[in-house]
């Protein structure tokens, strides 16, 4: 069934060329787990152990992306996006994260890539969304540098492939949430709590960045786009108290200029290396390292946007073995602020993205950015008519656009928009509960069924392109 027409939002302006987009995540969608050659990944074996995942769900069917991809793609192209941003599964490329190609992973690949130029809709990938090999993770995950290593090996494997069609390539999707959430607190795969080993792991995905890059430089053209997806946590103090100005540093500091500095200033920030160095004396960090990242300087910035933090002190002392995801910030508290929230909880504040992309224009100039993802979730149903009628995803994606254009004329350098997400997936540890997508899926059926907000975003598309 079509969605809904709704009105676009026609009095916006965007420059010619700007991307328009949706992005997925092979682990989210793809299913088909255990065919032609795939391995473990670490949220294979995270979906496992019982009480981790809601409803004890798996992505072992997922969407099922892997058998559908032409019906998603003629979506896509219903639509009308310029771009897709997908990511390839690691384990689907290199069953245990070394040695040689599987060439069934690589053929699915070639086969999506064909389809998408085929529809006129250039591929964006995503070389890793969290799906690290099981065998990696054994041997010491992302706190190893050995796993940096082999990340810019599979990525030369990657590029090898694809790099005559693809020319828009993003080494990591948000950094933080591997680092942190998988080893600080343990709520992602693979459920360490091991603070320093957080840190440890941010800088060995930082370093995979920088490695994989000049991995893949050989097999890229002249003036393909390399880049990294950062979900920044715009932290606000909640009052101008010192004690919470200082709150919001730190968690500044260690969630997103742990990324920015070695990416964009050359090395790690002083305050940070501080702030931490009873946990650490990051003695990770190698002669070399910092400069070898800095030399992947991204040719465009990939930002995530969900929603921001309101953060203050919360009086109690300080213990810096508290396993959080703002590692050392265990005293800080984070204060869920009044108004609207999404499915997840999360506040529909879009003044916070606009707050975001100036600091980054502000603190970063000459840096292009992309908005990567930005979406929400909610409790979306099927009607008796079998139409989802989502007006809470379209206010959301309205005020988050209208956004977009207040960026531009504040001079900002924004490239491109890509909506989270395409189709309602497996949301890693809450399962298949909650749903973003501009694509209802029956999980029974796998039916796909267009949202009201698919047709608001295929009008808002239709509108900003010139006539």
């Amino acid at each position: 069934m079509p969605a809904d027409k709704t009105d676009a939002t026609t009095e916006l302006r965007f420059p010619e060329g700007f991307l328009w987009g949706a992005s997925t995540a092979a682990f989210q969608i793809e299913g088909a787990s255990r065919e032609d050659g795939r391995g473990d990944s670490i949220w294979d074996t995270f979906c496992r152990v019982p009480g981790r995942i809601a409803g004890g769900d798996t992505g072992e069917r997922a969407t099922d992306h892997y058998h559908r991809y032409t019906e998603d793609v003629a979506l896509m192209a219903e639509l009308g996006l310029d771009a897709y941003r997908l990511s390839v599964a690691w384990p689907r490329i290199r069953p245990t994260g070394r040695g040689p190609a599987n060439p069934a992973g690589l053929d699915f690949y070639d086969r999506l890539v064909d389809e998408l130029l085929t529809a006129g809709i250039k591929p964006c990938v995503t070389l890793y969304h969290w799906d690290l090999p099981q065998e990696l993770e054994d041997a010491g995950g992302w706190p190893h540098r050995g796993t940096a290593e082999r990340f810019a090996e599979y990525a030369a494997v990657v590029a090898g492939r694809l790099g005559d069609r693809v020319h828009s390539w993003s080494t990591l999707n948000e950094p933080w949430c591997t680092a942190y959430l998988g080893y600080a607190n343990g709520f992602h795969a693979p459920g360490r709590s091991e603070p320093a080993a957080a840190l440890a792991a941010a800088h060995h995905l930082n370093l995979a960045h920088g490695l994989a890059c000049a991995a893949m430089a050989p097999h890229l053209p002249a003036g393909a786009h390399r880049s990294v997806s950062l979900n920044l946590q715009h932290a606000r103090p909640l009052t101008g108290d010192p004690a919470d100005l200082e709150a919001a540093r730190r968690v500044d500091a260690v969630a997103n200029r742990i990324f920015l500095g070695p990416l964009l200033d050359g090395g790690y920030p002083a305050d940070l290396l501080a702030d931490t160095a009873d946990l650490t004396d990051w003695s990770f960090v190698r002669d070399g390292d910092e400069a070898l990242i800095a030399a992947a300087r991204p040719t465009y910035l990939g930002v995530n946007y969900y929603h921001p933090l309101a953060v203050r002190a919360s009086g109690r002392p300080r213990n810096p073995f508290e396993p959080t995801p703002f590692v050392g910030c265990g005293d800080v508290e984070f204060v869920q602020p009044d108004g609207a929230t999404t499915d997840m909880g999360w506040p529909t504040d879009e003044d916070g993205l606009h707050e975001l992309l100036l600091r980054l224009h502000r603190d970063h100039p000459g840096t292009p950015l992309v908005v990567t993802e930005n979406g929400a979730a909610f409790p979306d149903e099927a009607g008796p008519d079998g139409a989802v009628h989502d007006a809470d995803r379209i206010d959301f994606l309205r005020r988050h656009v209208t956004v977009l254009a207040r960026a531009l004329r504040d001079g900002v350098d924004l490239r491109g928009y890509f909506v989270w997400s395409l189709l309602d997936n497996f949301e890693w540890t809450f399962g298949y509960a909650k749903r973003f997508g501009l694509v209802h899926v029956d999980y029974d059926t796998l039916r796909r069924t267009p949202k009201a907000s698919f047709g608001y975003y295929r009008d808002t598309i239709a509108a900003s392109r010139p006539h």
